[in-house]
């Protein structure tokens, strides 16, 4: 891939500067896909230019992971003790964390998942020290967008493969407010000024619960746990260090009651979930479960999804985009979670982020957690829910009902 070297270096700054927000002599992390080759070496230039220790580089290559899962046994895809220690080494020395998502949407069609199913049940329980590690903010992460071939045609099929490529970038670096004439990073504290606004309106009504309905069949009201906040932009690290979890970011989001989910919900745009695309689906809750659920496509993805763990059938996160934010009115369809939900209004079955969405969350075991209504699971999918035609309404405690949406669009 040829992409403008000065857009890249530009992009790479975003990242650091404002995405990972990383400090002097701190180690990091990269996840990323090959195709990202030419983003990355500028990242390392620019991690280098704020002084880190040291830079760990994950590889991936989604044919390469094809062939693993057609060929390789259960037991050959569990974590190795090397890998663990490794694991182990990142998180004691609080490395940064960056992943670069390149998806290959329907990659894996065909492919029997059952066995990566099983090996990521037996191993999430050993890595998910890890997990915890970033969904607590106990030291700074990031997830970005790079464009491969495969994906741009999925997006632009009537381009040929270089313009597909090309546009798909353009549309990620607009995503992200990266364009040759701004300062990102100037834009970017815009941004986070604004949501950091959202979240203190959203915060002062302490609602004990939402309630979501569109005339596409979304008839959900989803209880929100006692001492929660709502969060989106940038947040703090347990150090105290603020970065942005996701470039780009649109969304107000906050922590659901994991008892106190009932009604159904459909899903307006397509879930890429383990290399397979399911579409047209929609999920029944009943005190916080999931008790019914249909797709057009790949509905055994989507009960791969939902049986994972004992947490994977419930929400995690609740999370509100306007309709008229920018990358909606984009109007791409971009078949990745990265995009599409900072397009909707979206939900997340599995985990919930307890260091961001509770009140002292960190401080709580595991025990008090579940008693306050926490989700714990292994996973955490978004799906997205939202539309021109979305209202929202919010109760507080004392049965005040106040409009949060119109016709997809806050009024608060």
């Amino acid at each position: 891939i040829t992409m403008n070297q000065e857009l890249n270096y530009k992009f790479a700054k975003l990242i650091i500067n404002v995405g990972i927000n990383l400090q002097e002599r701190q180690g990091l992390v990269i996840n990323a896909p090959i195709e990202a080759l030419e983003l990355v070496r500028e990242i390392v230039k620019v991690a280098y230019e704020k002084k880190t220790s040291n830079i760990y580089i994950n590889w991936s290559d989604g044919l390469v992971n094809k062939t693993v899962l057609q060929n390789a046994e259960v037991e050959d895809m569990l974590i190795t003790d090397w890998e663990l220690a490794k694991l182990h080494y990142i998180v004691d020395n609080g490395f940064a964390m960056l992943s670069i998502t390149s998806p290959n949407p329907g990659l894996m069609a065909g492919v029997d998942m059952s066995k990566s199913m099983k090996a990521n049940m037996q191993n999430a329980p050993k890595t998910s020290f890890a997990r915890d590690n970033t969904m607590n903010n106990n030291t700074q992460w990031c997830v970005v967008a790079y464009p491969n071939k495969v994906w741009a045609k999925k997006v632009f099929p009537d381009l040929s493969e270089d313009e597909a490529l090309e546009k798909l970038y353009t549309a990620i670096l607009d995503a992200s407010h990266v364009t040759k004439d701004n300062d990102p990073v100037v834009d970017w504290n815009n941004l986070n000024d604004q949501m950091t606004k959202r979240n203190e309106i959203l915060n002062s009504y302490d609602f004990e619960s939402l309630y979501f309905e569109n005339s596409l069949g979304t008839k959900l009201e989803i209880g929100l746990v006692e001492d929660h906040i709502w969060a989106g932009g940038g947040e703090f690290s347990t150090k105290g260090v603020f970065f942005n979890p996701n470039i780009p970011t649109e969304e107000n989001f906050c922590m659901p009651h994991n008892k106190k989910i009932n009604g159904r919900v459909v899903a307006t745009k397509p879930l890429n979930y383990s290399g397979k695309l399911i579409e047209d689906f929609w999920l029944e809750f009943k005190d916080g479960k999931v008790v019914d659920y249909d797709a057009k496509t790949s509905k055994e993805a989507l009960e791969e999804l939902i049986k994972f763990d004992e947490g994977s059938s419930s929400l995690g996160e609740v999370a509100l985009v306007p309709y008229y934010s920018p990358i909606s009115l984009s109007n791409i369809l971009f078949y990745n979670t990265l995009f599409d939900e900072n397009a909707s209004c979206h939900l997340a079955l599995g985990a919930a982020y307890v260091g961001t969405n509770l009140k002292n969350g960190t401080s709580y075991s595991e025990d008090e957690l579940k008693e306050r209504g926490v989700n714990i699971s292994h996973t955490h999918v978004d799906f997205m829910f939202g539309s021109s035609c979305m209202n929202i309404v919010g109760t507080k405690k004392d049965g005040t009902k106040v409009v949060i949406f119109k016709d997809g669009n806050f009024v608060i």
